[in-house]
């Protein structure tokens, strides 16, 4: 492609490649401008509709104006081939910034703060971007940071089923091969929310869990979550918490630790109500870290700031609230009123009936899920050890993933207390590790062999 025309852009060499397609410099040679090509692989935009929805996508995106999103000039079609004609960052990735160990504890937050306000222009303009990534926000050279990419992950998110013969979700998978999974996977595997991982409806929640994964990469130089494979992976950020950051780098201050723990909340009505709290967070410790105190906050600032804090610390949400405020008034009545203690114990007998049976809770609905996981046909066995629930399947395709991790999310939503429960799925288990586990204390299914032969 170095030295062809496209309409009036002239390709001048390669910049990178990418899961949509491959980016060159080229230039306007209308007005004399540097341009960022990217050329969409044709697979993407083949499908009628499926072109006109990312062309409107796409318009929306070109219509955000905002220094630190990426400008997108054009968008056309020349001898075939789609291509975005978008504003040209001399500049490095986050990616790159963070493996040449160029970014100070300030000069990440700068970058954060930066990037977050360009976030929330595009979610008040109704634009989610679905890919957020360290290699999607590029710092120029005078310390500018940019988002890239906006409305481009649209091309991903067909809104329908994985069709006969896409590329499933197993441990033998590559990173290449699961960049996606047509209506059940969007996004780049390290940076997904748990809602994408889960095949889910994704919102702004979803972009401000992917910029805690970025901001916690770019402090401690690691990513929150990561496994063997990339399943590994999708269920530690469906169900397991990260190291925290003040463990992985030390003299964090306590407001980065808490900004990042909010991003990566699993329940996403947990996380920053919008991306604009966010950016407000991120400003006013670059403040801090600037002055070198934390009282450069107004009182009132600081106040609803601790209240907020405190908001999301209660756990189950609202439930939680109800819970915390009932034991409060039991306890106030109980210390101001003449109780006869007596009096007491059918209450008390009557709440130990409910702990228990809000206690065997989990229990209960880990038998149902096994006899519900039990009717699809990949699955081999089912063996349940307290918390871990382990699925045996064959080879399977990416919906039976998607509907065991649906049907584990559903566990966790119901629990009112305790650990959450995990899940974990083996598709690469031999005859020999299989008849050791049926051997194994919890086996909850095992599918009949012999039945599933003829």
């Amino acid at each position: 492609m170095i030295g062809r025309t496209l309409k009036h852009y002239t390709i001048e060499k390669q910049l990178g490649q990418g899961g949509f397609g491959i980016v060159y410099l080229a230039r306007d040679t209308r007005l004399q401008r540097p341009v960022a090509l990217k050329l969409l692989k044709p697979d993407l935009v083949q499908d009628p509709d499926r072109k006109r929805r990312f062309l409107m996508e796409a318009r929306a995106a070109a219509a955000l104006t905002h220094p630190a999103i990426a400008q997108v000039y054009d968008i056309d079609d020349d001898d075939g081939m789609t291509f975005i004609a978008m504003e040209y960052i001399d500049g490095r990735t986050v990616t790159r910034l963070i493996a040449d160990g160029e970014l100070d504890l300030l000069g990440a937050v700068e970058i954060a703060f930066q990037a977050a306000e360009g976030l929330a222009k595009a979610h008040e303009a109704g634009i989610i971007h679905r890919d957020i990534k360290s290699d999607n926000i590029m710092v120029t050279h005078d310390g500018h940071a940019k988002l890239l990419d906006f409305g481009l992950a649209k091309l991903f998110d067909t809104g329908t089923e994985a069709p006969a013969g896409a590329v499933g979700v197993s441990r033998t998978l590559t990173m290449e091969q699961a960049q996606t999974i047509a209506g059940a996977v969007v996004g780049t595997i390290f940076y997904m929310s748990p809602e994408q991982a889960r095949g889910q409806a994704l919102g702004p929640a979803s972009d401000i869990f992917s910029f805690g994964v970025i901001l916690y990469e770019m402090v401690t130089s690691e990513r929150p979550f990561k496994g063997d494979t990339p399943i590994d992976t999708m269920h530690a950020i469906a169900y397991e918490e990260p190291r925290p950051v003040s463990v992985v780098r030390r003299n964090v201050p306590p407001q980065l630790h808490w900004i990042i723990t909010r991003c990566l909340r699993k329940r996403r009505e947990d996380r920053y109500p919008n991306a604009r709290v966010l950016a407000e967070d991120l400003k006013n410790l670059k403040r801090d870290l600037e002055t070198g105190t934390g009282l450069s906050r107004p009182l009132g600032a600081r106040f609803w700031g601790w209240a907020e804090r405190l908001k999301s610390s209660i756990p189950f949400g609202a439930t939680g609230w109800v819970i915390l405020a009932a034991a409060i008034v039991l306890l106030a009545v109980f210390t101001v009123t003449r109780v006869q203690w007596g009096n007491l114990i059918p209450i008390a007998f009557i709440c130990l009936l409910i702990y228990r049976a809000v206690r065997n809770k989990k229990r209960r609905m880990l038998s149902a899920f096994a006899r519900k996981i039990s009717t699809v046909p990949e699955v081999r066995a089912v063996i349940i050890r307290e918390d871990l629930v382990t699925i045996v399947v064959d080879h399977a395709p990416a919906k039976t993933y998607i509907r065991i991790s649906s049907l584990i999310d559903e566990i966790n939503k119901k629990l009112y207390f305790g650990s959450p429960v995990k899940a974990e799925i083996k598709d690469d288990v031999s005859e020999t590790e299989f008849h050791a586990l049926l051997r194994t204390p919890g086996v909850a299914y095992a599918r009949d062999e012999e039945k599933k032969a003829s």
